[in-house]
Formats: C-alpha cells, sequence, structure tokens
C-alpha cells in the first residue's frame, strides 16, 4: 500500500457556510490533512445516501458532510434532512461491516475556518486510527497484518 494513497477523505461542503470556512482556513493558513478532498455542494440537503455510499465505493476511507448550523440552512430544513440521512447511513454502514465513525455530519458556518480545520484534522485521524476502507481488500489485508493487535476485524 503506498503511503500517499491513505487515507483519502471526502468532504461534501455546503456552497454558503462550510465551504466559506474551508476558504476562510486556507485564507487564514491554517494547517490540515492534504488527505481532505473537498466537493461544493448547493446544500447538504441535495447530498443523498446514494452520493455517500458510492465515496465508500470509489475508495475513500472516510466522508464528511459539512453545512450550515441548524436553524441557518439558506434552504430552510436541508441540513437538517441530511442529519437524519446521515444516521441512519451510519446504522446501514454497521450492517454491511463498514465501521460507522468514517461517517460524519459537521455544521461549520462561513467565520469558522478554525473550526473546519480542527475538524479535517479529526477525520483525518479518525481514518489513520480505522484503517483503509474495507472496501479496499487488498490495502486493507495489508494494514490489518502490519497491526500489533490482532483482534482487528477484517
Amino acid at each position: 500500500m503506498n503511503q500517499a494513497d491513505f487515507p483519502k477523505i471526502l468532504g461534501f461542503c455546503c456552497r454558503w457556510c462550510s465551504y466559506a470556512g474551508a476558504d476562510l482556513a486556507g485564507s487564514m493558513r491554517l494547517q490540515y490533512p492534504p488527505a481532505i478532498r473537498i466537493m461544493m455542494v448547493p446544500c447538504t440537503g441535495r447530498v443523498d445516501i446514494l452520493h455517500l455510499l458510492k465515496a465508500f465505493e470509489l475508495g475513500f476511507d472516510a466522508v464528511f458532510v459539512s453545512g450550515c448550523h441548524i436553524g441557518d440552512c439558506h434552504y430552510l430544513a436541508g441540513n437538517i434532512r441530511t442529519v437524519k440521512r446521515v444516521a441512519k447511513l451510519k446504522k446501514d454502514l454497521a450492517a454491511m461491516g463498514i465501521e460507522p465513525e468514517r461517517l460524519e455530519m459537521f455544521h461549520v458556518a462561513s467565520g469558522e475556518g478554525p473550526k473546519f480545520a480542527t475538524v479535517c484534522r479529526e477525520m483525518f485521524a479518525r481514518a489513520q486510527k480505522l484503517g483503509p476502507n474495507p472496501v479496499k481488500r487488498e490495502a486493507r489485508a495489508a494494514w490489518l497484518a502490519k497491526q500489533p493487535d490482532a483482534e482487528i476485524a477484517a
């Protein structure tokens, strides 16, 4: 497994708040891991469960959705729907044998650049702790073989 390929993290960010927060983090020159790939969406309410599943299928080790704070959605209730979708998918991921910790929902406003950088570092740390996505069988097996704790489930 090439170290440059691990971990891969995808962040779905709302155009109005979280993407602006990411932009602010960059403007402030705040450091966060380069493994984070950001996808701007008009509203987190447009992020469907299928989009999240596709990210895991494509081999992303962790996925997060970052939107407006509850009550501040520019499209009224998009972020509330997404909170419910993420909670449901976390249960489904567990049933599929994928750790639910690989998926998370965050709320970052446009003026919270430092919080966005913290979110990115948190997801990076989670992905490193959990190892490669179980969909990437060969990389996962190689990673598990190197772990001192042999109790980790494949």
